[in-house]
């Protein structure tokens, strides 16, 4: 028997962080399309369930388009079963918009709920402010059965009071779980739970900021007599990628650019990169970040470009320079301001002195 796991597909999210109006209205179709090639994967691998372990959509607000897209994906492939557990981001208004809801489609509460394939048993419970304290007590499995179990939150190795969307890892120990389908963290997690089980963050779909770099994907789950063996799936349309270029040396533009290529030359053009300038640098420095940004623009999906650089001053060699620039930069020395700021400052100050563009 063949399992999928995924969570957090966030569908119909607005994606306007960074990007610009085009390109969030296309990131938010390349979702709802994630979705449909997950679901075509699972139709042609012979699938019997996809466990979706929460926030399908990203609010409460769900546009039509992306209603009727989950509705007809699912009532168009009958023989597989759609495991439904909302997330902290979701509402009924999926499920409240639908004339009928498909056989198919299977709904957990916020009491325990049980769906059975054979001595697969699929046990779920979407966490309330109500439920959470003693959700744990409740929760009762049949030994001879394989057990998975989906919750929906942040794990915790003791119980956090008042916290709904808080998983209490070791209250979840010795019940008999042989797998633990996790949701909430966007990213691959796969750990020991006890001795018979284990716990997996499968992660996001897509990615949709930078706070969610790497391969993101589902988990396969295939289950012959006792055991589950699960394989995690890149599937993203779209990776993004966080690269750290230190230009510490560099003079010119051109130099930079090159560390840059460096950093970036496994990426794949359809990616979105935040490019994070570092290292130490001196204050001559040439840098057109408008032509890095233009340079890189063309060659990817998206870039930003972040300047975290620290500058090299020596300010003793400027104690007795009687040019404009030491007396600008002993001005600067004594100014109540951080570090980053007389960085800035400095640079800014030094190419108005040089004639530069600012």
């Amino acid at each position: 028997m063949k399992l999928i796991h995924c969570s957090d597909l966030h569908l119909d999210s607005k994606m306007e962080s960074n990007l610009s109006r085009e390109q969030a209205r296309e990131r938010k179709r390349e979702l709802l399309l994630t979705f449909e090639r997950l679901v075509s994967y699972a139709s042609d691998h012979g699938v019997r369930g996809i466990l979706i372990a929460g926030d399908l959509f990203d609010g409460t607000y769900i546009t039509k388009t992306a209603a009727r897209m989950v509705e007809d994906q699912i009532r168009s492939h009958p023989q597989i079963d759609f495991l439904y557990l909302k997330g902290n981001h979701e509402k009924d208004s999926f499920l409240v918009g639908l004339d009928e809801v498909p056989a198919n489609l299977k709904v957990f509460s916020d009491t325990w709920t049980k769906f059975s394939y054979g001595n697969v048993a699929v046990t779920g419970v979407e966490l309330t402010p109500e439920n959470s304290k003693n959700i744990y007590d409740s929760l009762v499995l049949k030994q001879d059965d394989v057990n998975i179990v989906m919750l929906h939150g942040q794990e915790a190795s003791y119980e956090v009071k008042n916290q709904a969307e808080t998983i209490h890892i070791r209250a979840l120990q010795n019940k008999y779980i042989d797998y633990l389908a996790l949701g909430h963290i966007h990213q691959y997690k796969y750990q020991k739970l006890d001795n018979r089980g284990n716990y997996c963050y499968c992660g996001c779909l897509e990615g949709r900021g930078f706070d969610e770099c790497g391969e993101k994907g589902f988990v396969l789950l295939e289950i012959e007599g006792r055991q589950v063996k699960h394989t995690f799936v890149p599937w993203s349309g779209r990776t993004l990628y966080e690269a750290a270029v230190d230009i510490s040396g560099c003079r010119m533009t051109g130099e930079i650019a090159r560390r840059i290529d460096r950093e970036t030359s496994q990426i794949a053009e359809s990616s979105l990169v935040k490019i994070v300038l570092c290292g130490e640098v001196d204050m001559d420095i040439e840098c057109d970040s408008g032509y890095l940004l233009k340079k890189y623009q063309e060659r990817f999906y998206f870039v930003k470009i972040v300047n975290k650089t620290r500058l090299a001053v020596n300010y003793e060699e400027y104690r007795l320079d009687e040019s404009l620039k030491g007396e600008f930069i002993r001005l600067l020395e004594k100014a109540e301001l951080s570090q980053k700021e007389k960085d800035d400052v400095i640079l800014t100050g030094i190419r108005a002195l040089s004639g530069e563009e600012i």
